[in-house]
């Protein structure tokens, strides 16, 4: 611990300076663009030096604002130990020149070196703050992370030796002709093998509001996608089983659709596993909420919910790049989750946290009445109500 107070006495000042700029979002065709015609990697040295220890600034300003029982938590100290060490190992290229070959060779490793420490950051910043109601602080702080890594991924795929040569057209991490279906159907079949005690049917169903003769595609990074599609057709799963696992009538299908129009590109997937109420579909996007119990990590088994981060974790990937994740649920029917994601490359600019006097309020402003009545308990169970309508 002296060694971080020390790191952090040193660094505070840099990170007052650094958080006084807001990031610069970058649009999916800027990542495509710069990747495909203009890939130079001085260019990308002299760009992310500067606006990585800008997020990562924005970020560590905004933990500190946390109430002191979670800054004291292990977890969360950690992860300020993290960032710390990344934001001072960023600082020793401030001056050093694109030129240098070794300086570009050195930044290539350490961009490496901080997206392996960081791995771990949404598990064990999750165990700091179980307890407690930091839905605004954990968005932001999650998003800062999905474009802090997009950046780093971008430049060691384009620069480094980690490129995939099962993808030999991907630009870094994004797929230029994603074909949107085939990864909806991928993605069903890879949670299929893995978690082998749910045996269900699905259908994907392609719609094409644009040119019916060609697949529907889209200039997107394949392992966003994939997150939320594992989130969404998981609890999707879970709920049929359950709901239906001794049906004479077996399973109904669990169903997606892939839809194309002129400004958005939207995944639906519905089920028949009875829906949640009204009043719950605000607190399933919530942070440590879940609707399955708690799992129990055995060896050899694949739990498939309980943590209760997958909805908001996959709701900021879809908002990163200006689209949105929404649930559309039947109370004794079923659900409609639908993924909405922009149909043109030059409107999906990243979405980011910028640490001003807006986002300072939030942290400082004590939480105010509401101005609508509620009510004051749980409602009752229609079904074991004694009160019951006349017929």
């Amino acid at each position: 611990m002296r060694i971080f107070a020390s790191l952090l006495k040193n660094a505070n000042p840099k990170i007052e300076y650094y958080s006084r700029f807001s990031p610069s979002p970058l649009s999916i065709k800027q990542f495509l663009d710069f990747g495909r015609d203009n890939a130079c990697e001085k260019t990308s040295y002299m760009f992310l030096r500067k606006e990585l220890p800008v997020r990562l600034a924005n970020t560590m300003r905004e933990v500190n604002l946390l109430p002191e029982n979670l800054l004291s938590q292990p977890s969360v100290k950690l992860v300020q130990k993290w960032y710390m060490q990344s934001f001072v190992d960023l600082l020793d290229y401030e001056n050093r020149k694109p030129e240098d070959t070794v300086a570009l060779n050195d930044f290539l490793e350490l961009l490496i070196e901080i997206r392996n420490r960081h791995n771990d950051v949404v598990p064990t910043m999750a165990q700091g703050v179980i307890d407690s109601n930091t839905q605004y602080f954990l968005d932001r702080f999650y998003t800062n992370r999905i474009s802090f890594r997009m950046l780093i991924n971008q430049h060691t795929l384009l620069f480094g030796n980690d490129t995939n040569p099962a993808h030999p057209k991907h630009i870094g991490s994004i797929d230029p002709t994603c074909n949107v279906a085939e990864v909806v159907r991928g993605e069903c079949m890879n949670l299929y093998e893995s978690a082998n005690r749910i045996l269900t049917l699905y259908l994907i169903e392609k719609y094409l509001s644009l040119n019916p003769k060609k697949p529907i595609q889209a200039v997107y990074v394949p392992s966003h996608l994939f997150h939320m599609l594992f989130e969404l057709f998981k609890n999707s799963m879970r709920a049929t089983v359950e709901l239906h696992e001794n049906s004479s009538e077996g399973l109904p299908p669990v169903k997606a659709k892939v839809t194309l129009g002129k400004e958005d590109l939207s995944v639906k997937i519905s089920d028949r596993g009875g829906g949640v109420p009204l009043r719950k579909i605000d607190r399933l996007f919530n942070y440590m909420y879940s609707t399955a119990p708690t799992p129990s990590l055995e060896p050899g088994t694949v739990p498939l919910a309980g943590f209760g981060y997958g909805l908001p974790i996959s709701r900021l990937y879809a908002r990163y790049f200006q689209g949105d994740l929404k649930l559309y649920s039947m109370e004794g029917v079923g659900t409609d989750a639908v993924i909405y994601l922009k149909a043109l490359s030059s409107e999906s600019f990243e979405r980011l946290p910028v640490f001003n006097k807006s986002a300072l309020r939030h942290y400082k402003t004590s939480p105010e009445a509401d101005d609508w009545s509620n009510p004051s308990k749980e409602p009752r169970d229609a079904s074991k109500s004694k009160y019951k309508a006349n017929r």
